[in-house]
């Protein structure tokens, strides 16, 4: 089965060493730079789309950090994602995630089973999302059921919108199999992801996922970028026109944080 027809069937496709342990080693590096800046305010902080997002004094995610970070910046608009993305998106495509996930050993850091789609708000912005919308993923360290991994529900984003209930938000919550028997879901049919540092994944907005704790004695770090096809959506920085990358410009434009232009200054969350 290829690249195309595995997404397409299975809601998720995986691409083995895309890139080298010395750009590996970069990004590591500018994670964990970025890591340090998170520490440092010591509580989730903004700056317009720039976003750390801290629990109990833990780092769990940082958003548009490839602002700041060159290695982070570089790679988002790699040759090499706009070879993969363009069967899907065309040659031109906007980005609407751009975040480095951490999860501590031992720490916080579950995901309970959701859907992206969840996130697509407002609606009205993103168009045709089955076929115009493609999350991705870099292992930057190992990455598998031990550290927490990803857990995906294969074939589930050909049922849609399932509109999964939680009490409480995604990142507050353990993946269970009681959530996944609500939505007439198997948790047999669960399959762990098994990443080497340089694996790329692809997986549909509609695919339902998961990730537990990392039990590992080493952080999973995990570098995310979303990508849309740019005539089905209003929102998103620009990642390639016609094929070719996009830097991101000064001005920033408007993707999930809706007081963008009425709050652009650094404040403490």
């Amino acid at each position: 089965m290829d690249l195309v027809e595995q997404y397409r069937t299975e809601g998720y496709a995986v691409i083995r060493r895309l890139i080298a342990p010395s750009e590996v080693a970069e990004i590591a590096a500018a994670c964990n730079a970025a890591h340090a800046e998170g520490i440092a305010h010591q509580r989730s902080f903004r700056h317009g789309n720039l976003h750390y997002r801290l629990d109990h004094g833990e780092v769990r995610m940082v958003q548009w950090a490839s602002r700041d970070h060159a290695a982070l910046g570089a790679f988002r608009i790699d040759p090499r994602i706009s070879r993969l993305l363009e069967p899907f998106l065309g040659g031109d495509i906007k980005q609407i995630i751009n975040q480095v996930h951490w999860k501590k050993p031992g720490g916080r850091g579950d995901f309970a089973f959701h859907q992206d789609s969840r996130f697509r708000r407002p609606a009205h912005a993103y168009r045709n999302l089955a076929q115009s919308y493609v999350q991705t993923g870099l292992a930057i360290d190992p990455h598998n059921p031990l550290s927490g991994g990803l857990q995906f529900v294969p074939g589930s984003h050909l049922l849609g919108d399932l509109s999964m209930a939680l009490d409480n938000e995604v990142m507050a919550n353990r993946p269970s199999d009681e959530q996944l028997a609500a939505a007439g879901l198997d948790p047999a049919n669960i399959v762990s992801l098994d990443l080497e540092p340089g694996d790329f994944v692809l997986w549909s907005p509609y695919l339902v996922h998961g990730s537990a704790t990392n039990n590992a004695d080493h952080f999973r770090r995990f570098y995310i970028n979303g990508y849309v096809r740019a005539a089905d959506c209003d929102r998103g920085e620009w990642a390639f026109r016609g094929g070719m990358p996009v830097p991101l410009p000064e001005e920033q434009a408007l993707v999930h944080f809706e007081q963008l232009y009425e709050r652009p200054e650094p404040h403490y969350l």
